[in-house]
């Protein structure tokens, strides 16, 4: 487990790009935390990483968004809608998880039935008594 404490929305961005830099073909992350607290920065980051310069945003409203111009293909999930696994299988997600892509997950836990056991989890969280951009970002591989 690696704690991670970012200061501003820029350094939120740099982590997501060094672990979207090391980031290989079938990993699943798993990306939590409430509303606002910095996922969409953390996932431009790790986008941008990967060598996508696409514009990325959450798939609230689509549930995937697929990235292939990067140096692997990029499958952003967000699960926050998501009633159950089902969903999810009529999705197709079986082919991000376990092709040759990388899957990002914004609200993992909606579905973490079907996560596999080598997901790596991110959490972020934030504390106004550290100040208003302080985030604490946990990495469990």
């Amino acid at each position: 487990m690696k704690t991670v404490i970012t200061q501003s929305p820029k350094e939120t961005f740099q982590l997501g790009m060094e672990l979207g830099k090391q980031a290989e073909a079938g990993q699943v992350y798993c990306l939590s935390g409430d509303l606002g607290v910095g996922k969409t920065v953390f996932t431009q980051g790790f986008a941008k990483g990967m060598g996508i310069e696409e514009h990325v945003n959450s798939p609230t409203f689509t549930i995937l968004q697929s990235y292939e111009e990067g140096r692997l293909p990029l499958y952003h999930f967000d699960a926050y809608r998501i009633g159950d696994a089902e969903e999810m299988e009529e999705i197709g997600y079986e082919d991000c998880f376990y092709g040759t892509g990388v899957s990002l997950v914004e609200w993992p836990e909606q579905i973490k039935d079907i996560i596999p056991e080598t997901g790596i989890w991110i959490r972020i969280e934030k504390d106004l008594e550290q100040g208003f951009d302080y985030r604490k970002i946990t990495i469990n591989k």
